[in-house]
């Protein structure tokens, strides 16, 4: 099986970061979306989340475990 990799555009390393996310104007207050990010995009791409007030949480992402939008990772 292939490692979940990093969200960043054109980013292909494998992800140790998930951003888990929401945009209050779309998702219930409970909602988390994922983005899978690299050690390298972390901080790029929570930046982004949180200038629009979206970012909810950074947490080390364990291939093994279940995301909690039970979506793909990318």
């Amino acid at each position: 099986m292939d490692p979940d990799t990093c969200s960043a555009k054109g980013c292909q390393a494998p992800a140790t970061w998930q951003l888990q996310w929401n945009n209050p104007k779309l998702h219930t207050p409970e909602r988390r979306k994922v983005w899978l990010a690299c050690e390298e995009h972390r901080g790029s791409l929570s930046d982004f989340l949180a200038a629009r007030g979206f970012l909810k949480d950074v947490v080390p992402h364990d291939p093994a475990e279940e995301r909690p939008d039970g979506e793909n990772p990318g």
